[in-house]
This record gives structure tokens, C-alpha cells and sequence, in this order.
């Protein structure tokens, strides 16, 4: 069974939010609904897929922002981040306002992530890897079957997540890629918060930050 994705670039910021689902049940699940959000509806619908679930990266306004609102409406519990990017989700009102996006509410997940755990869509099964170091609770939502990981703003084709941020540290995001992403595989490919995919494999080799030749 592979697992079946759309990538729809949202808000000013293009953040790459995801549509995923089971090919057996059609449930499915949005990934980081950060805003404009009809356009993802719009693809669940055409492609007849419940919406069942909202995974969630970490709470910076691009990949959090409509969260609270796609839930109440869908009535949808919302799963991640890890607990330590709770102060995130309470600035999204503040976040919004300061770059300029559409009002947005804080909220509570329904679940707290831990590193180890594991993410349900239809028959589909993610593991869930806490990747701090952009955001203290950023997480990567893994589907091993698919070789797919949602990295969310942890690393990029060719770059790798600001750090600048409050409570942002790169040595501890160096650490959380080459110690818990590296070791699912290089044939992994690997959707990132804002451009285009790539796989483990190609940034090792290739990433001026963290390849295999960056780390020597």
C-alpha cells in the first residue's frame, strides 16, 4: 500500500502544506494547514477523501495558522507538535498579526507528540520523530512503507531550518537531522516546509550544511 500525497504551496510564504491519505479507506489527513486552506479541501473533495485528522510540524503562523479554525469546522482532533512549541501556538495570534496573515488562534492539541510514537491514517501508520532545533517541539511525521518523512522547516533541498528564532539552536538541529533523520535511509524522500522535495541520500551528498562532507 503507498500512501497517496498533494502538495499545495500555502499562504505568502508557499509553506508546503500536504494532503495524505490511505488508498484503502480514503481517510486522510492535512499536514501543517497553515492557510488557504479551501484549495486543500477542494483537492480531498476531488479526490473523495475524508479528512480525518491534522498533523502538525511545529507552530510557526505558516504551518499553524489555520489550525484552529479547519478543526472547529471539520471537527477534527489535531495531533502535534511535541509540547515544547506550546509557547508558539499561544503567539500565533501575535505571529498573524505581525506578518500580516488572516486572524489566527491558538489552540491545544488533542495529542501531544513524543519522539517514538506513532500517527494513525486509515491503515496507514507514521512515526512520529521529534527533530527539535527550529522550534524546541518540531516533529517529522514518517511513513516507512511509502519512504516519505514530513519534515516540516527541520531541512531543506539544499538548506537546512533557520535557527534564529527564540529558543532555535543549529547545533542541536545539526543533531536532529544527521542522528534521527539520517538514519531512516537515504532512499527516503522527504516533503520540506517550503520547496521542492528531495531524499536523505541527495542532501548527504549534496547539502552545503549537512552532508556527509559539510560534517567531516
Amino acid at each position: 500500500m503507498v500512501m497517496q500525497v498533494l502538495i499545495t504551496p500555502v499562504t505568502m510564504f508557499q509553506q508546503n502544506c500536504s494532503l495524505l491519505w490511505c488508498p484503502e479507506t480514503l481517510r486522510g489527513a492535512i499536514v501543517d494547514p497553515g492557510g488557504d486552506t479551501g484549495r486543500v479541501l477542494a483537492q480531498a473533495q476531488k479526490a473523495g477523501v475524508t479528512i480525518e485528522k491534522l498533523l502538525i510540524t511545529h507552530a510557526h503562523i505558516d504551518h499553524a495558522g489555520a489550525t484552529a479554525q479547519l478543526a472547529r469546522e471539520l471537527g477534527i482532533p489535531i495531533e502535534g507538535p511535541q509540547r515544547e512549541d506550546q509557547f508558539w501556538i499561544d503567539l500565533l495570534p501575535e505571529q498573524g498579526a505581525r506578518y500580516g496573515f488572516p486572524p489566527a488562534e491558538a489552540f491545544v492539541p488533542d495529542r501531544w507528540l513524543e519522539h517514538g510514537d506513532t500517527v494513525t491514517v486509515g491503515n496507514l501508520s507514521l512515526n512520529v520523530v521529534h527533530c527539535p532545533g527550529h522550534t524546541p517541539g518540531h516533529v517529522v511525521f514518517f511513513e516507512s512503507q511509502s519512504q516519505v518523512a514530513f519534515v516540516g522547516d527541520v531541512l531543506f533541498q539544499g538548506s537546512v531550518g533557520r535557527t534564529d528564532f527564540p529558543r532555535g539552536d543549529h547545533a542541536t538541529l545539526i543533531r536532529s537531522i544527521t542522528e534521527r533523520l539520517w538514519p531512516l535511509g537515504n532512499e527516503v524522500t522527504f516533503v520540506p516546509g517550503h520547496g521542492p522535495t528531495s531524499t536523505f541520500g541527495q542532501e548527504r551528498k549534496t547539502n552545503p550544511y549537512v552532508g556527509d562532507r559539510a560534517l567531516r
